[in-house]
């Protein structure tokens, strides 16, 4: 990561963040990469179609493994919440419930999006880090 960097963690909602379920790796690839600017750095049939895409070090992956969409995503850490969330709206993202969470005695401002195939997105950084 350098200091430049925008995506700086990616935590799963579930157990692997190289399995996120889609239907479509094309279609998924083109979404992310333009939205998110996510690029592509690795694809693989073996066990299931799989799409890794990545930014600022990164790696989030997309698969066609039947899982349901509406109940997986992702928690991206951000060092800078606001860019994050211009950037993704700049880029025709609709970004939702600009709010402070509080975990573990830590504050966060976050927000969420909710993707094309019904992955959702928690985008978090650090209160402490967003002044």
């Amino acid at each position: 990561m350098t200091s430049g960097d925008l995506y700086k963690a990616a935590f799963p909602y579930a157990a692997d963040l190289f399995a996120l379920p889609v239907e479509d790796l094309d279609r998924t690839a083109k979404w992310y990469g333009d939205a998110f600017r996510l690029n592509e750095v690795e694809r693989r049939d073996d066990p299931v179609p799989t799409v890794i895409l990545e930014r600022d070090g990164v790696q989030i992956g997309f698969a066609i493994n039947g899982g349901d969409p509406s109940n997986e995503g992702a928690a991206i850490l951000v060092t800078d919440i606001h860019k994050a969330r211009d950037e993704l709206e700049a880029n025709g993202v609709e970004t939702a419930n600009w709010r402070v969470d509080e975990r573990d005695g830590k504050r966060y401002q976050v927000f969420f999006v909710v993707a094309p195939d019904g992955l959702c997105y928690y985008f978090h950084q650090p209160i402490e880090d967003a002044d």
